[in-house]
C-alpha cells in the first residue's frame, strides 16, 4: 500500500488525535454544523450551552425577551464583544437586563466546586476541517478549533511532501484572507492563527494584510527548555510539530490559555510564546508533584518575554491546588527593582481575575509597614523590592502551616546578601528546623529554645525550607545563583531547570546578535616627563594616575570624540529609518562630564544640527571647580532641564540620538531605538553581556547594531558572552567545610578570640531586648582592642586580614542559603566580622596628581578588528563556571614606590611597536607657544569675545603663524598638519580652546 502523502492526511492526522478522548474536541463536518458566515458565529451551539449550564438565567432570559432571547443574546453578545474584545467577554460574561450570562466555564482551580467542575465538562469544543468562514467566498480554512460555537482557532496546515512549506501558509493568511472579515476582525472572533507544516509552526494574533507579523512557535532545536537553536527536533513518534496539537491545542491546555494565559497589552493580544508556556506548566507540574520546598532556576535570554512569564508563573502557583484539593501556595511574593514590570505583572493578572485586591503592589509611596500588612493578611499575590524585608523580618504573625512562592526577577549575587536572608528569616516555617536545633545537645534539647530569639531565628532560616520555594529569573547566571537555584545533577554539576537560551532568542529573531558588527580600536601612547626632578612615588597608585591623566586627555577626548560622531553619521543616523540612537559608556562620571562637553564641542564645530546629546550619571560631579548635575548639563530644545525621572522619555523622542552614560542605564534600559553602543570602559563578564545587551531589543526597521570599542579585544568579549550563549552551569558544588577554613585562617592573624567575640555578642543580646544611651559606645569600645591590634599589622598583612574578613562573611552568606549549618558559635563570629570590618581603617591610598609633571608625548589610535565575533554553538564546556575552591590566599604583593621615570617606562613598555612623528601630540608645544610670549593684543581678544568668535575666527592668523615657525624647526613633526586639512583644523579648535581658557584666566 503506498504512502499517504497529501495534505489531507496530514489534516486527518491532527484532527484524529484531537477528537481522541485525550483530545477532548467534537468531530464536527462543517456542513452538518450551524455556523453563520454573516454573524461569524454557530449561535444554535451558543445557546445550547448557556441553556445546559445556566438554566434559570436563561429562563429569566426568555421571560423578558420571549420568542426573540436568541436574536437579542446574539446582539447583547456581539455589541459587547466590539466594546469589550471577545477575550474578555469570554472570562467575564456579559449582563442584559439584570442577566448574568456567560459563554464559557473555565476549569476551577479546585475540584470541590461540582457544579463548576460539571459545567466545565459542558463546553463544547470542536475540531472542524475545511471551514467556510466568509458569507463573500467559497474559502477556507484547513482546520478550527471552535468553542461553544465561537470560532477561536485558525489552522493552515502546509505539506512537504507537496513541496509546501510554513512560509506558504503564512502568506495565505497574509494575502488570502482579508483581515476586513467578521471572523478575522481583531479580538472579535478568531483569538490566534496557526501557520503549521510538518517541521515549524508560526503564530499570531492579529491578521493585517502584508504587515502581519507571525512568531515562532517552536520547541527549540533541541527540544523544549533545552539548549538549541530554532526549530524542532526529530520526533520518532510522528510529525515534528506534533506537540502543537498533542500538548497546547489539547483541550485543557487550550482552555487553560483561554482562561490564565491570553492578554491584552497596550492594544496586542499576547499569546504565550512556546518557552513561556512550556516553562510555566513544567514548574507547575513539579510544584504539583513535589509541593514546596525546592528552588528553581529559569534561565531566559532577553527578549524571552520574562516579564509575562513571570505573570502568569505567579497567577499559576497562587492557583494550585494538591490531591486533596488543597491550596498549596498560600502567597507569591515577586522580588523586582523595576516599577515598569511593577505595572505590566498588575495589568497582566488582573486581567485574567478581577478579585479585588488579589495583587498588592509595595512599590513607590508605600512603606515596609504595608508588606508586613499584606502578608499578615493573606495576599495572593505580592510584588515588592528585596530591600524592604529587613524593616519586618521579625514583625510578621505566625506563619506555620503557610506556603511562600518568592519569584525573583533578575536573581543575582545579592540573593546571599542580608536583605534576602531577613526574607528567610521573615517567611521560612522554622518547626522542623527548631527541632533538629533542640536534638543536637543535651544541654539545648534539656531546655526550652527562645524560638522568638533573632540569633536562633536567624541560625534557624539557614538552608533550605519545607514551606518556601524560590523561582529565580535570570539570562546569565553567576555561580552563586546556580547553586541556590539550580538543579543537582548526577554528575554534581547545577543545571537551571529551564532554559530559552541566547542563542535561541537569536536564532527566532526575538534579539538581535549584538556581535555581528563590532569594531575595535587599538589605543597605545607614550608619556614624557615634564620635570627635572624624579620623586619616588607608590607605584600603582602613579599608575593609575598615568591611565587617568591618559584617558582624560583632551587630545584623546577629542579623537575619539571626533570617531565617534562621525562614525554615528556614517553608521547609526540611517538605521532603522533614520530613528537609530547610540549610547557611549564612559569609564567615571568625570569622562562623562568631558564627553558630554566634548561632544556638545564638536557638533557645534560642524554644525550637526540633526544631533544633539544626553549625559546620564548620580550625583554631583566637580570638574575643575563647577559642579555638574544630570539636570545642568541636560538641557531641551526649550532651554528647559531635562529632570532625572524624564531622561528615559525625552532620549525617546526625535530631539536626542546620543546618551553618554557612567553606571546607569547599562542594565534594564529597554530603548529599542538603541542601535549602536561606544565603549571606552573595560566590560568583564556578566558586566559585558548586560551592557552590551541594551542594544538587542528588536522592532520594526532595526534590522542590526554596532558596537564601536576602545577598550576591550575581540577575544575579551568573546570570553564574556560564551558562557551565556547557550546553557549556563556549574561545576560542582562547594564544599561547605571551606567556612571553617576561612575561619582557621582569620585565627591564625592573632587579632581577635573567642573572648572579643563573646564581649561584642553579649553587648549585642543586650541592645536586642533594650538599648540605653551607653550600648553603642561599650560595643566601639569592644572592638577597640581588636582594631589596636590590626593596627599594629604590616600594610601586606593588614591586606592579607581584611581580605580574608570579607572572603568570610561573603562565603558564611553563601553556604547559609544553601544548608542549615545550625552552628551558634560560627553565626557570632560571622556578625563579629561584619561589626569587625566596618571599624577597620580604610586602606590609606596616596592621592597621587601628576598633572603638573607628565605630558602626552605621543598618541595612536588604531583600528584593529572589524566584522562578527561568532559564539560557539553546542559546546558543552564553553557554558560551565568554575565554583569557589580553599579558603585561598589574598596576599597582596608589597606596593613599593618606585622613581616616576621607572613608573613611566613602564606604562611607555606596553606599547612596544614605537610611534612616528606623526603620532607625536603636537598640541602642548603650540599651546606652550601661544602662551609663552602672548601677543597683548590676543589676550585683550580672549578677555572680550566669547569662546566661539574666539575659536573660529580670531585665533586662526595665530594659529598660522604658530604652526609655520614650529614647521620650520621641525618639519617631520608638523608634516602631517600641512598636509591633512581635517587635522589641522581638528588640532586648531583643541589650541583654541585651551589658550582661550588660560588667557582669559590671566
Amino acid at each position: 500500500m503506498a504512502l499517504e502523502n497529501k495534505e489531507i492526511r496530514f489534516e486527518q492526522d491532527i484532527e484524529s488525535f484531537l477528537t481522541s478522548f485525550d483530545g477532548g474536541y467534537q468531530k464536527e463536518v462543517f456542513q452538518d454544523g450551524g455556523f453563520d458566515a454573516e454573524r461569524g458565529i454557530d449561535l444554535e451551539k451558543l445557546v445550547s450551552f448557556v441553556k445546559e449550564t445556566q438554566p434559570k438565567a436563561w429562563k429569566r432570559y426568555e421571560t423578558i425577551y420571549k420568542g426573540d432571547a436568541p436574536e437579542k443574546l446574539y446582539k447583547r453578545f456581539d455589541d459587547e464583544v466590539q466594546s469589550r474584545g471577545l477575550l474578555d467577554v469570554l472570562r467575564g460574561g456579559i449582563k442584559d437586563r439584570g442577566v448574568p450570562l456567560k459563554f464559557v466555564y473555565f476549569k476551577p482551580g479546585s475540584r470541590l466546586n461540582q457544579e463548576a467542575m460539571d459545567n466545565y465538562r459542558k463546553n463544547i469544543l470542536t475540531c472542524t476541517r475545511q471551514f467556510a468562514y466568509s458569507p463573500n467566498n467559497r474559502n477556507t480554512i484547513d482546520m478550527v478549533l471552535s468553542l461553544n460555537g465561537i470560532p477561536l482557532v485558525a489552522i493552515e496546515l502546509k505539506n512537504q511532501f507537496t513541496n509546501q512549506s510554513v512560509e506558504h501558509a503564512k502568506k495565505q493568511f497574509m494575502y488570502d484572507r482579508d483581515a476586513r472579515e467578521l471572523s478575522f476582525q481583531f479580538n472579535r472572533r478568531f483569538l490566534v492563527y496557526f501557520a503549521v507544516d510538518h517541521y515549524e509552526a508560526w503564530m499570531t494574533t492579529k491578521l493585517d494584510g502584508k504587515k502581519t507579523y507571525f512568531l515562532p512557535f517552536n520547541q527549540g532545536s533541541n527540544g523544549p527548555g533545552e539548549v538549541g537553536g530554532k526549530g524542532n527536533p526529530e520526533n520518532t513518534a510522528g510529525y515534528a510539530t506534533s506537540y502543537l496539537w498533542e500538548q497546547v491545542l489539547q483541550k485543557d491546555s487550550l482552555m487553560d490559555i483561554l482562561q490564565r494565559f491570553m492578554n491584552l497589552d497596550d492594544g496586542k493580544l499576547i499569546f504565550p510564546r512556546f518557552h513561556q508556556w512550556h516553562a510555566v506548566k513544567k514548574v507547575e507540574a513539579d510544584i504539583l508533584f513535589n509541593s514546596t520546598g525546592k528552588n528553581y532556576l529559569i534561565q531566559h535570554s532577553a527578549g524571552s518575554g520574562k516579564s509575562n512569564t513571570i505573570a502568569w508563573l505567579a497567577y499559576h502557583l497562587s492557583n494550585a491546588h494538591d490531591a486533596a484539593d488543597e491550596s498549596i501556595i498560600s502567597t507569591v511574593i515577586i522580588v523586582t527593582d523595576r516599577t515598569v514590570l511593577d505595572r505590566q505583572l498588575q495589568n497582566t493578572i488582573t486581567s485574567f481575575d478581577h478579585q479585588p485586591g488579589l495583587v498588592e503592589t509595595i512599590g513607590e509611596g508605600k512603606s515596609a509597614q504595608d508588606l508586613k500588612n499584606a502578608i499578615n493578611d493573606g495576599k495572593k499575590i505580592i510584588i515588592t523590592t528585596l530591600q524592604k524585608f529587613p524593616v519586618i523580618f521579625d514583625q510578621l504573625d505566625d506563619i506555620k502551616e503557610r506556603n511562600f512562592a518568592v519569584i525573583v526577577d533578575e536573581a543575582h549575587s545579592s540573593q546571599t546578601g542580608s536583605s534576602a536572608q531577613k526574607l528567610k528569616v521573615a517567611l521560612s516555617d522554622k518547626t522542623e528546623a527548631l527541632k533538629e536545633y533542640q536534638e543536637l545537645e543535651d544541654e539545648i534539647e534539656a531546655k526550652e529554645v527562645d524560638s522568638q530569639d533573632e540569633m536562633v531565628n536567624t541560625l534557624l532560616a539557614h538552608g533550605q525550607h519545607p514551606n518556601l520555594s524560590f523561582f529565580a529569573f535570570t539570562a546569565t547566571p553567576k555561580q552563586v545563583t546556580l547553586e541556590t537555584f539550580g538543579q543537582k545533577q548526577l554528575d554534581g554539576k547545577y543545571k537551571p531547570f529551564h532554559i530559552y537560551s541566547m542563542r535561541q532568542a537569536i536564532d527566532e529573531g526575538f534579539i538581535l546578535d549584538v556581535l555581528q558588527n563590532y569594531m575595535t580600536y587599538n589605543v597605545s601612547y607614550k608619556i614624557a616627563k615634564e620635570i627635572e626632578e624624579n620623586p619616588e612615588l607608590p607605584t600603582s597608585e602613579a599608575t593609575r594616575a598615568i591611565a587617568r591623566f591618559e584617558s582624560l586627555h583632551p587630545y584623546e577626548l577629542a579623537q575619539k570624540t571626533q570617531i565617534m560622531v562621525e562614525q554615528f553619521r556614517e553608521v547609526t543616523k540611517a538605521a532603522i529609518n533614520g530613528r537609530a540612537k547610540a549610547m557611549v559608556v564612559t569609564a567615571s562620571r568625570l569622562h562623562a562630564v568631558r564627553y558630554m562637553k566634548a561632544f556638545k564641542e564638536y557638533i557645534a564645530e560642524k554644525g550637526y544640527a540633526d544631533m544633539d546629546v544626553l549625559v546620564a550619571f548620580s550625583g554631583e560631579v566637580d570638574d575643575d571647580g563647577a559642579s555638574f548635575t544630570e539636570p545642568k548639563l541636560n538641557i531641551m530644545k526649550d532651554g528647559k532641564s531635562v529632570k532625572e525621572n524624564q531622561l528615559k522619555d525625552v532620549f525617546h523622542t526625535p530631539d536626542f540620538n546620543v546618551l553618554i552614560v557612567a553606571e546607569k542605564y547599562q542594565t534594564g534600559f529597554d530603548e529599542p531605538l538603541l542601535h549602536t553602543m561606544f565603549v571606552d570602559k573595560k566590560l568583564r563578564g556578566v558586566k559585558a553581556v548586560q551592557t552590551l545587551s541594551r542594544l538587542n531589543r528588536t522592532m520594526q526597521g532595526k534590522n542590526d547594531t554596532f558596537v564601536l570599542d576602545f577598550v576591550n579585544t575581540q577575544n575579551e568579549i568573546l570570553e564574556a558572552f560564551q558562557p551565556y550563549y547557550e546553557e549556563t552551569s556549574l561545576d560542582h558544588e562547594i564544599d561547605v567545610n571551606i567556612i571553617y577554613s576561612l575561619q582557621m585562617k582569620l585565627r591564625e592573624f592573632k587579632i581577635y578570640n573567642s573572648a572579643d567575640i563573646e564581649k561584642v555578642m553579649a553587648i549585642y543580646r543586650a541592645a536586642s531586648k533594650k538599648q540605653d544611651e551607653r550600648l553603642l559606645g561599650r560595643m566601639s569600645s569592644a572592638l577597640k582592642p581588636v582594631v589596636d591590634r590590626y593596627n599594629d599589622l604590616s600594610d601586606e598583612v593588614k591586606y592579607d586580614f581584611r581580605a580574608s574578613l570579607r572572603k568570610f562573611i561573603k562565603i558564611y552568606g553563601y553556604v547559609t542559603q544553601l544548608i542549615r549549618m545550625l552552628d551558634m558559635e560560627l553565626l557570632e563570629e560571622s556578625m563579629f566580622a561584619k561589626y569587625l570590618l566596618s571599624f577597620l581603617p580604610a586602606e590609606k591610598r596616596a592621592n597621587v596628581d601628576l598633572s603638573d609633571k607628565i605630558s602626552l608625548e605621543y598618541f595612536k589610535i588604531t583600528k584593529d578588528f572589524e566584522g562578527a565575533i561568532p559564539l560557539v554553538k553546542e559546546d558543552e564546556d564553553a557554558g560551565i563556571l568554575e565554583n569557589l575552591n580553599g579558603a585561598g590566599s589574598s596576599l597582596k604583593a608589597p606596593n613599593e614606590d618606585e622613581t616616576l621615570e621607572e613608573i613611566i617606562a613602564r606604562v611607555n613598555g606596553r606599547f612596544p611597536e614605537g610611534f612616528s612623528d606623526a603620532d607625536r601630540v603636537i598640541l602642548t608645544s603650540i599651546v606652550n607657544g601661544t602662551l609663552d610670549d602672548p601677543d597683548h593684543k590676543l589676550e585683550h581678544m580672549a578677555k572680550n569675545n566669547d569662546s566661539a568668535m574666539f575659536v573660529n575666527d580670531l585665533y586662526k592668523k595665530e594659529f598660522e603663524k604658530m604652526t609655520m615657525k614650529l614647521y620650520m624647526e621641525n618639519t617631520s613633526a608638523y608634516e602631517k598638519l600641512f598636509k591633512d586639512t581635517e587635522y589641522y583644523q581638528f588640532v586648531m579648535h583643541q589650541v583654541a580652546k585651551v589658550s582661550y581658557k588660560e588667557l582669559r584666566s590671566r
